[in-house]
């Protein structure tokens, strides 16, 4: 039984409507090895389907997590403009399904898919979309029916796919995940290179097995099957002979949504330059080689993971991460030499590759991440029933939270938003906040019967702490979630408020002094009253709007 890919000139993928077909058949010749079905619809009413393959005719997702079972997950298609994984998948199943040794090697493990997540996407089929792909002849467009980048969705979960994705993962729990790309940038050797989960950034024992034990595995494994494979090419400056870094994968991309249930995340990304048949070939040895050592592996993995998940004692949870440019490694990089000429459209130098001048040797690897922002600990938080978007984002997570069945006062850490830099125009849907600086303090509040408390004694605590932690690098607050907050809801009339302004100066020594020293650090801006009658407005006491500019979701560091 062969693929749509197999059937063809090898420079064709699978349409959506033939995969599905594909994999219903299959699914109806071998039900005690594969079960298929829908799992969902997207925006635009497009079926979603999941599959799991199993050795023994064991489906059922609660059956497997109460035995204890390793589940390797496949994700392909998020992008369906780079479409080899949906292929290679289609033949590895078949292949699992076909080949009793295939199978057999698999062992307890269950071997879990998407077909393709951006089914919208998918079917909106063209060939102009990817401007420096080699291949395929026709292929599905990035973005979904909302014009958005799934891969982007994670935390926000703005689409009907990321929703059901984000309630999928967490009832199956992998404990490894490859999600499958193609790479757009710099030209070099290789066909397929790697992203990875940020080995810093998962932190602890499970970190340090994927750095030292998982990754020198996996990049052997695809040298012996004939796919030299590195690291996801991110130059430091312009060409990768300059120095590469690994990539941040934070949590609004497949890889970093993983890592916030402590599971190894891979991204391949296969080079866009290189022939459709090569990159479809380097996708299915990168998932034969990583489902091979998760097999292998599987107990030490899972027994990392429980580890990783304890949070008693914990004081202290990192929400940011930088490079660390005083741990730089060397890599054995195989490259083109990077040339530069006039550009023939304008009044610059182009960037080019030379492939008739190859070279090979030791370049700089940053492959180490440092805590940048650290927080401490609470006991628990305490979100205002009113915002039930991020309610209903945790609870998709398996979050664990109650209601409050009675009103309460606590001591708890309130936080203000002293300053936020947003980035310029839309990003995904969203007024992204890149920067936020906080004015915190602990005082006594009022909760209300209904809020609700989120303890951080759980299996999921790192997802609520880098969603509900603003300075996390993909918070909430971050995308927007809480907006509303940084607006305030009254204003004052000019020709009035301008003697109330006096009065509140004389009145309020605190703002005296502040105005004084607003007005020294800004004397071209004391033409304008709006300027002038704003900073009074907006610093007195007596007009004060408690909810302006505080965020909503308090922390409790002591058990009520």
């Amino acid at each position: 039984m062969k693929t749509p890919y197999e059937l063809g000139n090898q420079n064709q993928t699978t349409t959506w409507e033939a995969c599905i077909q594909f994999y219903e058949t299959l699914a109806q010749r071998y039900p005690t090895i594969l079960r298929f079905s829908q799992i969902g619809i997207s925006d635009a009413g497009v079926p979603i389907h999941a599959g799991v393959v199993s050795a023994d005719g064991m489906f059922d997702r609660e059956q497997i997590r109460q035995a204890g079972r390793p589940v390797f997950f496949n994700n392909n298609g998020i992008h369906p403009g780079e479409p080899e994984g949906i292929d290679a998948c289609m033949a590895l199943v078949r292949d699992l399904c076909l080949e009793p040794e295939h199978l057999a090697a698999l062992g307890s493990t269950v071997y879990l898919f998407i077909p393709v997540y951006n089914v919208d996407g998918s079917c909106n089929r063209g060939n102009a979309s990817r401007v420096n792909q080699d291949g395929p002849e026709a292929f599905g467009f990035r973005g979904n029916s909302l014009h958005l980048d799934l891969n982007r969705d994670f935390i926000k979960c703005d689409s009907l796919n990321a929703q059901l994705f984000n309630r999928f993962f967490t009832a199956w729990d992998p404990d490894v995940m490859v999600d499958t790309h193609t790479s757009n940038g710099a030209d070099y050797s290789y066909t397929m290179t790697l992203i990875h989960t940020q080995a810093d950034k998962l932190g602890g024992g499970l970190g340090a097995f994927l750095r030292e034990r998982m990754l020198p595995v996996i990049y052997q494994g695809m040298e012996a099957r004939g796919w030299p494979t590195c690291p996801y090419v991110n130059p430091v400056h312009v060409s990768p002979d300059q120095g590469i870094v690994d990539f941040l994968e934070v949590p609004r991309f497949s890889t970093g949504y993983a890592a916030l249930s402590h599971t190894i995340g891979f991204m391949p990304e296969t080079h866009m330059l290189k022939p459709f048949k090569d990159r479809y070939e380097s996708t299915r040895a990168l998932l034969d080689v990583t489902l091979a050592f998760t097999v292998a592996n599987a107990p030490e993995i899972q027994a990392l993971r429980r580890q990783a998940r304890q949070t008693a004692g914990r004081t202290h949870w990192p929400v940011r991460w930088k490079v660390d440019e005083t741990r730089c490694s060397k890599l054995r990089f195989k490259g083109y030499a990077p040339v530069y000429s006039a550009s023939l459209l304008g009044d610059y130098q182009r960037l080019a590759y030379d492939r008739s001048q190859p070279w090979e040797r030791e370049i700089d690897y940053f492959t180490h991440f440092a805590e940048e922002t650290v927080v401490r600990a609470p006991v628990a938080y305490v979100i205002p029933q009113a915002w039930r978007a991020v309610v209903e984002r945790l609870d998709w997570n398996g979050v664990k939270m109650e209601r409050l069945g009675a009103a309460r006062t606590v001591q708890a850490q309130v936080r203000r938003i002293q300053s936020v830099q947003s980035r310029p125009g839309a990003y995904e849907g969203h007024m992204f906040h890149d920067e936020v600086r906080l004015e915190t303090g602990l005082q006594a509040v009022g909760l209300q019967a209904g809020d609700w408390w989120v303890p951080l004694d759980q299996d999921k605590a790192r997802y609520a702490v880098e969603t509900l932690e603003p300075q996390a690098h993909d918070s909430f607050f971050r995308w927007g979630f809480f907006n509303s907050i940084l607006e305030r809801k009254q204003h004052f009339s000019d020709y009035v408020f301008e003697d109330m302004a006096s009065q509140l100066l004389k009145e309020e020594p605190e703002l005296r002094a502040r105005f004084d020293a607003w007005t020294a650090a800004n004397p071209h801006l004391l033409s304008d009253q709006q300027q002038v009658l704003g900073f009074i407005f907006e610093n007195c006491a007596r007009y004060a709007e408690p909810e302006w500019c505080r965020y909503p979701v308090l922390s409790i560091f002591e058990h009520p």
